[in-house]
């Protein structure tokens, strides 16, 4: 497929998504305006991002520093800029590709990575949105603060000042069992509450759950962010 045919397919995919987000928001009494959807594009090169944004697509995730810090650099020299998320497993010592590019890093579950992004985004002089991992699965080889240690991490988090934490992120069980995707997504919803009810205010908003096999049931359980890859771009090998 040349370019041009991948563009529009791009489009149509993303329409698709867009069309069944909207209608799950919709039937669950929820406005479709508040979910963002973020188009995983992680190994795909700059030019395919490129096309996407050229089929109306603005937000993408990206899960690695360094291949981020690549595309940052080709996407300088032009006049668009997306939207970029990050929501890969963060070192330290990858924080500095990140900031002040990124709108939004998704996978902070320890209270050093958030000390590392609010002394670079001191030096930036912004004040960088986060949100909190957590693994509600249960998985070992999953990144994530454990539920049960959320509390401590976020009030350690809220001592930042260059740090805007606004919600809460998990990946769930790749799993065709819609029962354990949504006992996971609903802890997350049931965490953010609890969390907010401590803070005393409704300062986290966002909820980044859902992929491309579980977005629709991360949408009935409040997401308010869903990361599509596959159903956007295709296998790995479909453009060449």
């Amino acid at each position: 497929m040349n370019a041009e045919g991948y563009k529009i397919q791009l489009k149509e995919n993303y329409t698709a998504i867009r069309k069944s987000v909207v209608e799950c928001a919709q039937s669950h009494y929820r406005n479709p305006g508040d979910i963002t959807i973020v188009a995983v594009s992680k190994t795909f090169s700059a030019e395919i991002i490129e096309l996407a944004y050229q089929s109306g697509i603005r937000s993408f995730g990206e899960n690695y520093a360094q291949e981020l810090r690549d595309k940052l650099q080709y996407f300088s020299n032009l006049s668009i800029k997306p939207d970029w998320h990050f929501i890969g497993h963060l070192q330290s010592n990858k924080v500095k590709y990140l900031i002040p590019f990124v709108k939004l890093i998704h996978t902070i579950d320890d209270i050093d990575l958030a000390k590392e992004i609010d002394k670079r985004a001191a030096s930036s002089g912004i004040l960088q949105n986060i949100l909190i991992q957590v693994n509600t699965s249960g998985e070992r080889q999953k990144s994530g603060v454990e539920p049960e240690s959320l509390k401590l991490l976020t009030e350690a988090i809220l001592q930042l000042k260059n740090i805007n934490l606004i919600g809460l992120m998990t990946i769930g069980t790749f799993t065709d069992d819609e029962r354990i995707s949504r006992k996971e997504f609903s802890l997350l919803a049931k965490l953010k509450n609890e969390t907010n009810n401590f803070i005393g205010n409704e300062k986290l908003t966002e909820l980044s759950m859902g992929m491309s096999h579980d977005y629709l049931i991360a949408i009935e359980e409040g997401a308010t962010i869903v990361r599509i890859g596959t159903a956007i771009f295709g296998n790995r090998t479909y453009f060449k």
